[in-house]
């Protein structure tokens, strides 16, 4: 403690450094990210988007429609624009 300031100064000292060190250390994180990219990668595992399965690989992933549904399908899809 600094005995020639009140208590409530410090405190408020001490926010002002830790607001400033923190300003400075995102700013130096974010210019070092900036300019120093990773190069890209080819990745040898799984693709990022998955193949899609056939509606035969599972029986739990397809479901019959009836005459009825199929024909309400039909006209909602006949209701999207198409630009």
């Amino acid at each position: 403690m600094l005995p020639s300031i009140p208590l409530a100064q410090e405190i408020g000292l001490a926010v002002l450094v830790a607001a400033i060190v923190w300003v400075v250390g995102l700013r130096h994180m974010l210019r070092d990210r900036r300019f120093h990219r990773p190069e890209p990668v080819a990745h040898e595992g799984l693709p990022m988007i998955p193949a899609q399965r056939s509606s035969a690989s599972h029986p739990m992933e397809s479901v019959e429609l009836t005459e009825a549904e199929q024909q309400a399908f039909a006209g909602l899809i006949r209701t999207i624009p198409l630009h």
